[in-house]
Parts: structure tokens; sequence; C-alpha cells
């Protein structure tokens, strides 16, 4: 039987520091925390990916760019910005950084911890795969996260996403690469900002552009 002891609500101070970088390797380890229509799931963050907006190429609000879609991304850190990629994929991202700055953070993987039947039939999975949250458009489809989810605050309390730090968490080697999927970035593509549990078996196969 899955047993699910809940952890400590990351306080707003977390969200709110300047670099998203070392956000993004904090973010490992924690649990992310999703509760719709009653239906609870919990996936640890295993992999992520930095993004930020004043010289960064590959982040949607490169240059303070601002549209209907980024608008969230200069709320202060602790919102929820989830996009629709190649009109299929639903990616979730935590956005950061004091208001204005438009910073955000790539949830690419998690590894379940609880809700998992749940997290099957979300997938259309009959067992449990390590791809069950491997990938960016698994993880948010695993937990049901959608676009629409975007702006929920994480330190609402009666927000049905959120993100925990763990009872009786262990240490583990952050393992450090380049981001997926972004060669349009020029030099920008080339950042090691990709971070993972090293030798988890839940982290995506999905390469970098340097491997």
């Amino acid at each position: 039987m899955q047993t699910y002891s809940p952890g400590v609500r990351l306080p707003e101070s977390f969200y709110l520091r300047e670099d998203v970088v070392q956000i993004s390797k904090d973010l490992l380890g924690k649990h992310l925390v999703t509760c719709f229509d009653g239906q609870l799931t919990v996936g640890r963050i295993v992999e992520t990916e930095a993004y930020r907006d004043s010289d960064d190429k590959a982040c949607h609000a490169y240059g303070q760019r601002l549209t209907p879609r980024t608008q969230i991304m200069f709320e202060p850190g602790g919102h929820a910005y989830v996009y629709l990629c190649y009109g299929i994929h639903h990616l979730f991202n935590v956005v950061t950084a004091p208001a204005g700055m438009a910073h955000a953070v790539l949830v690419r993987a998690i590894e379940p911890i609880y809700g998992i039947e749940i997290m099957l039939e979300r997938r259309k999975m009959s067992q449990v795969k390590t791809t069950l949250g491997a990938g960016p458009g698994s993880s948010s489809q695993a937990l049901g996260l959608r676009t629409h989810h975007t702006g929920l605050a994480f330190t609402d309390e009666s927000s049905p996403v959120w993100i925990e730090e763990p009872l009786g968490s262990s240490s583990f080697q952050i393992k450090t690469g380049t981001r997926v999927g972004i060669a349009f970035a020029e030099e920008c593509a080339f950042w090691p900002w990709r971070f993972s549990i090293a030798e988890n078996p839940w982290v995506s196969k999905a390469k970098g552009i340097d491997e």
C-alpha cells in the first residue's frame, strides 16, 4: 500500500530569490503535489531546467517580452506557468524571482510517490515504467497539470497545486547538462542549465545539445 506523509510547504521566500539557476537545483528532491477532484498525486522532482528573461534567448520572456502567454512570468515567484508545446503537451513551470523579472523553472521529470494508479490512468499505461513521469509532458500529464492551471499560487492554502520539502529528505548528487530542444537559442543553447538527480532512473532520456 502506498503511504504519503505530508511535508512542509515551501514558503514564498523560496520562490522570490533572483537566482533561478540555484532554485532549479534546490527544487530537485522536492515533492510536487496536486489534488484535483479529491485525487491526490505526489511526484518527487528529479529533473529541472532554468530559464532567465534578461539574457536567455531560450526563455519565453527573453528581453522582457510581455505577451498574454508570458504575463504570468512577470508575477511574483511562486506561481504556476503551464504552456502548450506542439499543441499537445502541457509543460509545467515554476515562476521565480520578484515581480517583473520573469524567470521560471521547467519541471522535466518526476519520480512517482503517491497516487500512482491515478497517474497510470492519466498516462493510459497499464504498468509502472520509468517513462511514467519522465519528460515535461509526461510528468504534467501524470500529475493532471494543464494550461488552465497557470496562475495558481503554490503558497495559497486553497491551491490544488503546491510544492513541499519532504520529511526525511536525503542527500544526492546533481548532474548538470544543457537544456533540451532549444538549438534555436544560439549561444544560450550551450548553457549548462539542466539539472537532475544523478543515477535516478526516473530522469528523462532526452539529450541536450552537447550530449
